[in-house]
Formats: structure tokens, C-alpha cells, sequence
């Protein structure tokens, strides 16, 4: 979820996108969603599905956008599920209209933590909690919800100019939390001069 990430397609050519993505990107416009994936992290999440096993899990389905690339990454031939959970029911249902010719997608409507009722993940995207960023939502359980070596994405960082990294001035506790993480081999990335996300690999 970005704050503008909606608008960052504006200036992308849409052939340049693959055909579920340009679906979503216009379901969100015509509903006036503006928080959609960025691109850079689109592209992440596509080349990650693309070597993610049996089973990939998202928190945050919005209008879909990073659920398109994760499923156009994953291939319409491949034996992969491909699972999201939004907490809005206007969103959740709009959602799941537009993947409904993708049997291997599901939408499902609750809170985030609903995604422990199909885990674990070889793939897991943390965008719409779980993420322990904001008081009162714990990071996701990385032993319960991920398989063994299966990876786990935390985006929309402002990049690190040091170590620790700083929010607001005090270390960052969300990043740090994942970047310490002693079941994970984790690493930042930096996607866009004001972009990064953490990606984490579990270890056992």
C-alpha cells in the first residue's frame, strides 16, 4: 500500500503491464482507491511469486493491484494459491469480482489475521497488518505463518541512511523487529529513492 501508488501508473505505458494489473489499476481508479501498489513493489512481488511453491498469502487486498501482480507472477498454469485478506467488505467483495475467473485466487473478507487460516505460505506479503508498524497490531508469527524457507515482504519504508534505522527521529522498532529477526535472513531493498521494503527468507 502506498499513499499515491494508484497515480504512479499514470505515466506507464500499458503494455507495459500485465493484463490482470491493468484490470486492478482501473478498478481502483473507477472506485477512487488511491493506495494501491507501486509499481517497483509490483514488480517485486511478480518475480518473487514466480519462485514461490504451493501456496502465497497477502494481507491488504485494497482493489487487487499487488494481488494481480502476485498472480500474474505466479502463472495462470502454475499449481500455486494465491490468498488475500482485505478488511473492508466493499473492497473484499469488488475484489474478488474482478478474480473471479481465477479459481487459484481467493479474497477473503476479515481481519488480517485471517490469513493464519490457510498458512503456511511460501510467499506472504504483509501490507494490511501484521506488519507491527502501528500500536496495537503485533508483527505476523513468521514460525506459524511461513513454511520453511518460504520468504515474507514488509514494504513502504522510507530508505535506511543509517543503522538503526530512524522513524521520526527514534529507532524504528517495525524494521528493526524484521531485520533482526533470529528465524530470518532478511535484507533491505531499495526499490525507489523513497521506497524500500524488507524481505525476509525463514531460516527453520
Amino acid at each position: 500500500m502506498a499513499l499515491t501508488g494508484t497515480d504512479a501508473y499514470a505515466t506507464l505505458a500499458p503494455s507495459t503491464l500485465p493484463p490482470l494489473v491493468r484490470r486492478a489499476v482501473a478498478a481502483a481508479r473507477e472506485h477512487g482507491f488511491p493506495y494501491s501498489c507501486r509499481p517497483e513493489q509490483g514488480r517485486l512481488l511478480h518475480a518473487l511469486a514466480g519462485g514461490a511453491g504451493a501456496r502465497i498469502g497477502e494481507t491488504g487486498t485494497g482493489c487487487g493491484v499487488g494481488l494481480a501482480w502476485l498472480a500474474s507472477g505466479a502463472g495462470a498454469g502454475a499449481d500455486v494459491r494465491v490468498v488475500s485478506v482485505e478488511r473492508d467488505p466493499r473492497l473484499a467483495g469488488r475484489t474478488a469480482e474482478l478474480f473471479a475467473d481465477h479459481s487459484a485466487v481467493e479474497v477473503v473478507e476479515g481481519d488480517w489475521q485471517r490469513i493464519a487460516e490457510q498458512a503456511p505460505y511460501d510467499l506472504l506479503v504483509l501490507d494490511g497488518g501484521g506488519q507491527g508498524k502501528t500500536p496495537g497490531d503485533p508483527p505476523a508469527d513468521v514460525h506459524s505463518l511461513l513454511a520453511p524457507g518460504g520468504t515474507v515482504v514488509i514494504d513502504d519504508f522510507t530508505p535506511a541512511a543509517g543503522y538503526p534505522p530512524l522513524h521520526e527521529g527514534a529507532p524504528d522498532r517495525a524494521r528493526l523487529h524484521w531485520l533482526e529477526h533470529p528465524a530470518l535472513r532478511t535484507v533491505e531493498l531499495r526499490l525507489a529513492p523513497d521506497l524500500s521494503t524488507v524481505v525476509g527468507t525463514r531460516r527453520w
